[in-house]
């Protein structure tokens, strides 16, 4: 039997990408810059948050051991101040 030979066409190797495709590549890598440097400040806005929030735990935590040695307890009324005493049960 005779071998028959494949003919394959060889495209020349392109030394560039085309203009519209290296804008389409260019502006999806900006977009990713763009939204991971956005992901990043709002993760240092988180953080800074989270922080202030541990602050102001601990001022309610040492206000409560205040309270407790003023007057027994930190059971109280936010609104006026009253102090919010267990009904004497019989």
């Amino acid at each position: 039997m005779a071998k028959k030979d494949k003919v394959v066409e060889l495209k020349t190797k392109a030394e560039k990408i085309s203009e519209e495709h290296l804008k389409q590549v260019q502006e999806s890598v900006n977009a990713i810059n763009g939204l991971q440097f956005n992901i990043g400040k709002i993760e240092v806005q988180k953080h800074e948050m989270l922080h202030d929030l541990i602050v102001s735990q601990n001022k309610v935590k040492g206000m409560q051991e205040t309270l407790v040695k003023e007057y027994g307890t930190y059971d109280v009324n936010l609104n006026d101040g009253t102090i919010n005493w267990p009904k004497d049960e019989k």
